[in-house]
């Protein structure tokens, strides 16, 4: 978008904001936020929010390796790991809700939310899956890897599946919000 989206504002919040309060009202206690050595402008604008800042160095990298960076920042031994994007804002806290739910019920699989069919974010993955990230492979390989342990959990929530990615798409959100 050739700016920072997670600082954009969104209703009386930030992107970011948005996101980082649904985990924490759907109970999260150990949240890592990912940002790269020249994002400091994103972390000044967490400090005070009950989150680790983890760094991953390598700028141009997948996200993967953002994610390897999150894991090693976390505090607790979770038995899994909630992967949520911020430029997903509009993701519900009781759909996190749910999917935490799905996972305490099925512990061992993925979980990945749909709404009216189409896959969206974020994903919760078994921790004893998610650390596979660090033999070199990507969350889509994970995720392919084993279509048996892939569960897709119906939700009523289309922000899993409305991504920030263009100026359009944010201007779509910034209309939902205002709407609601």
């Amino acid at each position: 978008m050739g700016r920072t989206k997670q600082l954009l504002p969104l209703g009386s919040k930030t992107v970011i904001r948005h996101c980082l309060d649904a985990l924490v009202t759907a109970g999260i206690t150990d949240i890592a936020v990912v940002i790269n050595p020249r994002s400091g402008d994103i972390a000044e604008a967490l400090h005070g929010m009950p989150v680790t800042v983890a760094v991953n160095d390598a700028v141009s990298s997948e996200m993967a390796e953002s994610i390897r960076a999150g894991l090693r920042s976390l505090r607790y031994a979770p038995s899994g790991i909630l992967v949520c994007l911020s430029d997903h804002p509009l993701v519900r806290a009781r759909t996190i809700t749910a999917l935490i739910d799905e996972h305490r019920g099925n512990p061992g699989s993925i979980i990945i939310p749909a709404y009216l069919g189409r896959r969206g974010h974020p994903t919760m993955f078994p921790v004893q899956i998610i650390h596979e990230i660090f033999s070199g492979v990507t969350l889509r390989d994970i995720i392919r890897k084993d279509a048996a342990r892939v569960r897709i959990a119906a939700v009523d929530d289309e922000g899993v599946v409305l991504d920030m990615d263009t100026e359009e798409n944010y201007r779509t959100m910034v209309e939902k919000i205002g709407r609601k």
